[in-house]
């Protein structure tokens, strides 16, 4: 398949300001994510004054920012202020806490609310199945599932990719995203399986040109490589 066939939409991660908007310019981008680990290390500073930098240009597609409290009433103010920065912002929610209590009654109240809501973090089909139990059919909202990380734990993240979309099906407005890619081949797994969103980074996007390079050329290029460098470095035996 070829990357033009693909049906699963693409969304830059990131928080670089120059990066979110190389990428917001692309017309195979959908849609931008964003979140407190990478703000940090961008070096963004002041939370607000950043997210509504962006969202002056960003009007037209979707962006997801995160809500940063541990509590849930916080979280429930900070959701509801950083929705009211646009109409295309989804607001990020944990899928619980940092002591393992579950945030469903608050994705409940958001999502009846009309708050479009992007609940992150879930890494099992039983959260899934919990979280979209609470959301509100009628409001738009997305379902983060870290495939990436589901991976590097030695565990295959399809088929709880695929389970995730069936049990998202129940709502048409709810889409899986799959969260956290390690490698250009994910864009075309989730692809394969009918996931309805991928988070991608730039450098992962970068890699874009090699879909469908041929392998002996590929073979050629990375032998001129080890040469050049072995030149470079002025290695003798």
């Amino acid at each position: 398949m070829s990357f033009d066939e693909l049906k699963v939409k693409i969304f830059a991660d990131g928080a670089d300001r120059a990066g979110i908007l190389e990428m917001y310019a692309k017309p195979f981008i959908k849609g931008l994510t964003t979140n407190p680990t990478l703000m940090r290390k961008a070096g963004i500073s002041n939370y607000k004054e950043f997210a509504c930098d962006i969202l002056k240009i960003i009007t037209d597609k979707p962006i997801s920012l995160e809500v940063f409290s541990d509590d849930f009433d916080e979280m429930e103010r900070q959701a509801k202020m950083i929705a009211s920065w646009g109409n295309n912002v989804y607001v990020k929610v944990p899928v619980s806490n940092t002591k393992r209590e579950p945030s469903y009654p608050l994705v409940r109240r958001l999502a009846a609310d009309g708050i479009k809501l992007n609940v992150t973090a879930l890494m099992t089909a039983t959260q899934v199945r919990n979280v979209v139990a609470n959301l509100n059919p009628e409001v738009p909202a997305c379902v983060s599932v870290f495939a990436g990380r589901v991976a590097d734990t030695g565990r295959d993240p399809r088929p709880i990719m695929s389970e995730s979309v069936k049990i998202a099906s129940q709502l048409p407005r709810c889409e899986i995203i799959w969260a956290s890619p390690r490698e250009l081949l994910n864009i075309f797994d989730a692809d394969q399986i009918g996931c309805h969103i991928i988070t991608v980074t730039n450098e992962i996007l970068s890699k874009l040109k090699l879909v469908g390079y041929d392998l002996d050329d590929y073979s050629l290029d990375t032998v001129k490589m080890f040469r050049e460098d072995a030149v470079k470095a002025g290695y003798e035996l």
